[in-house]
């Protein structure tokens, strides 16, 4: 299994915490209510941050 830095779990949980308050929006401005969309958010911001995330998935 893939491992995640703590800091990327951290981002994770605070995406999570905004998207419980109705506070998350993605890049287009829009309010964020699927929890997928949340995790992605929270690992983007993690990897632009430079933790240690596993890379994301090709579609073969």
């Amino acid at each position: 299994m893939a491992k995640y830095s703590k800091k990327a779990g951290e981002k994770v949980e605070k995406a999570m915490h905004e998207l419980k308050e109705g506070t998350l929006k993605s890049g287009s401005g829009k309010k964020v209510t699927s929890k997928k969309q949340a995790i992605a958010i929270g690992l983007s911001e993690a990897r632009e941050e430079g933790a240690k995330v596993p890379k994301k998935k090709k579609k073969s």
